[in-house]
């Protein structure tokens, strides 16, 4: 056994080092063996430069995201060479700290230090290897981790070298979010219980609390607890962690499975009694099993070995959230901090809704349309039970964290796409009232918070150095881009409300839908943060604007899918339109260097969202923006920019642009990856460019897509070849820069003709996306 384990960490590390020749210091997935395309997929991709992804064991969407923690602040660093612990909770490219609930940590000897920055064990990247639902490093203590997982339990195994003290640490005291209390007791002589509280984000929020129980697969032969920096050796309960050690002279391999519940303790031995009790390697090959038929929903033919690995990798990452958040039995804690059961379906939680609304919520509703409907409900229980809909939820409490209403374009995405079948009145009810109104002082929501003002003058003011009077953020702090927030969630209710018959709400709020003309500043020409007496504030320069979250005017100038025809007839037309977009892209230099350009002038740092007057990918009000120039009459142009900014993701640790914030950035890869971008965020409008594929083919669920599959071609596409002939849908010509969901329903093929030049496909008066009206 010992032997088979010995040669599998070898091949591990050999792989790990050939991978090294193309990228330094970077562990490798191995190459794909009988077309298996878990293969092609790199967890550490995104694990440097503030990527903030984990290179841990997941299932798709999974409860439990099993990865060591680094030191980061959001868990893994590919920079960092020691390992605090293995933990539970983690979310793929959020930027504050957030979960690492329960560190484990395998060790040898004494117990005497509780600090897991003391503790912590050295490793080299090449001795460690993972793939989709597993994970393995060779420690430098000598001792081999592995790990793996369900939805709802991490399952780990040790190989310890021979010893009579081979321990492992469960601390409960320590995570990557703040702690508030814990609690740890030893059960019987296999098994350790926790309940970790804990609380923050990017800011303070109410405390959440999460219990696990973890059963080892043989007795351990001492136990201990510690508080603080005090270990007492056979106690059995403590607030700090606990140790349990085994013999390993004769049998060297350890294996644990530790379960969670966001509910209580019944909650985690319910999980572990239906999840647990696998050995590990079937466990590992069920959770590989599992993400094998998840990508194969996207079959992608041609391309370098490198643009598959890294649009794999992608596709991945965008199934790793939202998370399930109902125990086996159905229960789950809701925001009013009940507990509730979900009956007929699962319940979802962790809401990056600022970032997913624009790509990842479109790519989920597209291939996994049955989840999608699951957390949509989610999000309509956490209004029945809490009064608001969310802005950013983590685990079973709002965080507030952005600014806009990004709810509604999540959700009227799910109605357009057909989601929300039953349910439609009551999303209408939920999104009429976050539309309309302010939660009360008493709930932890602040919702639209600036509506008062934006109601009544048309516009959110900009009160600079504004302090929120709850936990996160104020739109009142970010006056300028909550205006065009609101504007955008207001046109895409409007639509809903049309088609639900409620046409004075639908009148009322396509108006609202207009209001980004009223921080339009006809002397710059661009878009500028109004105080509260209505007069524009703070600098002229659109370069140097203030009040816009996490960029500029420039930035923010096309964030009106709602409207672009009007968004450039404010501009001066189609000229001027084009003109200023061709300066954002530095689009003469994206033809020369598209790579450098990308990279120098671009991007210019994981967190370089201010005082800049150019395009920037890793910055989420700028996701649609290449896709602008659909609207004005040069849709090559687009392609000539999305295929420049897809030089950005590569498959090495720096490969992510920016934080993926829960798949955000990694949805926008493969959706512009295969030619199909929602670029009516909240509405069902799918935008076209070049595949940089020869063919796709997608299997989609036969409830919403009757056909169940879609194949898209592009025979010859590269990067010479690039620009659009033609298109044929089910072979009848198409001249259109757009789809619709309608029309993919009725799709079994997509036809791209491409060629080295551009030519007069899309740009006939008819061919744009048109304005939601």
């Amino acid at each position: 056994m010992r032997w088979t384990r010995r040669l599998r960490l070898c091949v591990a590390g050999t792989v790990a080092a050939s991978a090294l020749s193309a990228a330094p210091g970077a562990a490798r997935a191995a190459a794909p063996r009988d077309g298996r395309l878990t293969d092609l997929v790199d967890p550490f991709i995104g694990t440097a430069n503030e990527g903030n992804t984990f290179p841990g064991a997941a299932v798709p969407f999974g409860m439990v995201q099993f990865s060591p923690d680094t030191g980061h602040s959001t868990g893994y660093d590919h920079g960092q060479d020691h390992i605090r612990g293995f933990s539970l909770v983690h979310l793929s490219g959020v930027g504050c700290r957030l979960g690492g609930d329960l560190p484990v940590l395998p060790t040898t000897g004494e117990v005497t230090r509780t600090d897991d920055a003391k503790y912590a064990a050295g490793f080299r990247h090449e001795h460690e290897a993972a793939s989709p639902g597993y994970y393995q490093v060779a420690l430098d203590s000598g001792i081999e981790a592995e790990l793996t997982a369900t939805a709802r339990t991490g399952v780990q195994r040790y190989t310890f070298p021979a010893t009579d003290k081979a321990n492992v640490l469960l601390d409960a005291a320590q995570a990557l979010h703040k702690g508030v209390s814990s609690e740890v007791e030893i059960l019987d002589d296999r098994t350790v219980r926790t309940a970790v509280t804990g609380r923050g984000f990017c800011m303070d929020t109410l405390p959440y609390t999460v219990y696990t129980v973890t059963r080892f697969d043989r007795p351990f032969t001492a136990y201990g607890t510690w508080d603080g920096p005090t270990v007492t050796a056979g106690s059995s309960t403590g607030r700090g962690g606990a140790y349990v050690r085994f013999d390993t002279t004769k049998d060297r391999t350890v294996e644990a499975t530790t379960s969670l519940s966001y509910v209580d303790a019944r909650g985690a031995a319910g999980n572990l009694r239906a999840e647990g009790g696998r050995p590990f390697d079937a466990v590992r090959d069920a959770a590989r099993r599992a993400w094998e038929d998840r990508l194969d929903d996207v079959r992608a033919q041609g391309g370098t070995p490198t643009l598959r690995r890294t649009f794999y990798s992608s596709l991945y990452r965008a199934f790793l959230a939202p998370n399930v958040g109902s125990d086996a039995d159905g229960r789950y804690t809701g925001w009013d901090r009940r507990i509730h059961r979900a009956r007929g379906f699962t319940y979802y939680q962790n809401w990056s809704l600022w970032d997913t609304y624009r790509t990842q919520a479109q790519l989920l509703a597209l291939f996994a349309p049955r989840e999608s409907r699951d957390m949509a409900l989610s999000v309509l229980r956490i209004e029945e039970e809490s009064g608001w809909l969310p802005k950013w939820g983590y685990g079973t409490v709002e965080t507030n964290i952005m600014t806009g209403d990004p709810v509604t374009p999540f959700l009227t995405n799910a109605y357009q796409q057909g989601l929300l079948k039953g349910y439609e009145d009551r999303a209408y009810a939920a999104l009429r009232k976050n539309a309309d109104g302010v939660p009360p002082a008493d709930s932890p929501a602040v919702g639209r918070d600036a509506n008062p003002d934006y109601l009544t003058k048309g516009f959110a003011p900009y009160v600079k150095g504004h302090s929120p009077t709850k936990a996160g953020h104020s739109d009142y702090a970010f006056g300028a881009s909550a205006t065009l927030e609101y504007a955008l969630s207001d046109a895409m209710l409007a639509r809903m409300a049309r088609d639900l018959g409620h046409r004075e709400d639908a009148e009322r709020y396509a108006a609202r839908a207009q209001n980004y003309r009223r921080i339009f500043d006809p002397s710059t020409g661009f878009f500028r943060a109004r105080d509260a007496s209505g007069a524009f504030t703070g600098p002229a320069d659109p370069a140097r604007s203030e009040g816009f979250h996490e960029g500029t005017s420039w930035q923010y100038q096309w964030l009106v899918p709602q409207d672009l025809p009007g968004m450039v007839d404010l501009i001066g037309g189609a000229r001027a339109a084009n003109e200023r977009l061709d300066a954002f892209f530095a689009y003469d230099r994206v033809l020369r260097d598209p790579v450098g350009t990308a990279r120098d002038v671009w991007v210019n740092g994981p967190y370089a969202y201010y005082n800049a007057d150019k395009y920037n990918l890793q910055n989420e009000p700028d996701l649609i923006a290449p896709y602008t120039y659909l609207s004005t009459g040069q849709p090559w142009k687009t392609t000539d920019v999305v295929h420049a900014a897809l030089t950005l993701f590569t498959d090495t640790p720096t490969g992510i642009t920016g934080n993926d914030d829960l798949g955000t950035m990694s949805a926008w890869n493969v959706l512009s990856s295969i030619g199909l971008f929602p670029v009516q965020p909240g509405y069902d409008t799918w935008g076209l460019s070049t595949p940089v594929f020869e063919r796709v083919d997608l299997r989609l669920d036969r409830r919403y897509y009757p056909r169940g599959a879609l194949t898209i071609r592009t025979p010859g596409t590269s990067d010479r070849d690039r620009y659009i002939q033609t298109v044929r849908a089910n072979g009848v010509t198409y001249d259109r820069t757009y789809l619709t969901t309608g029309k993919l329903r009725t799709l079994g093929t997509l036809d791209f003709t491409v060629g080295p030049r551009p030519s007069r496909w899309g740009t006939g008066p008819e061919a744009a996306p048109p304005a939601l009206k």
